[in-house]
């Protein structure tokens, strides 16, 4: 019964962050629902890892992935600053622009 609930958590926070995905137009908005996507998918492997008694393996592939978000954000958030310096504003419509 738990892990029903947890599973269930997990999938409305990663729908939340697949429509913050499509709908937001800011890039910082864009990488906060990235964000709430990686922690359902953290939120899964530990209920997997409780599930199986086997919560070492779960705890340690969830901070592997915690790591691996947190370089994510850090590129992500160097890429909006430099959208915002030479923009003026974080729109991802103007990202397209810094091609050139």
């Amino acid at each position: 019964m738990l892990l029903q609930v947890l599973l269930t958590v997990a999938a409305i926070l990663f729908c939340i962050g697949i429509y913050g995905v499509i709908s937001r137009r800011n890039a910082v908005g864009v990488l906060l629902s990235l964000e709430l996507m990686a922690n359902a998918v953290n939120l899964n492997l530990i209920s997997f890892a409780m599930f199986n008694e086997n919560g070492a393996v779960g705890q340690a592939f969830t901070l592997f992935a915690i790591a691996l978000t947190v370089a994510e954000v850090v590129v992500g958030l160097a890429l909006v600053v430099l959208l915002y310096r030479t923009r003026h504003n974080a729109l991802l419509e103007l990202a397209s622009d810094l091609k050139r």
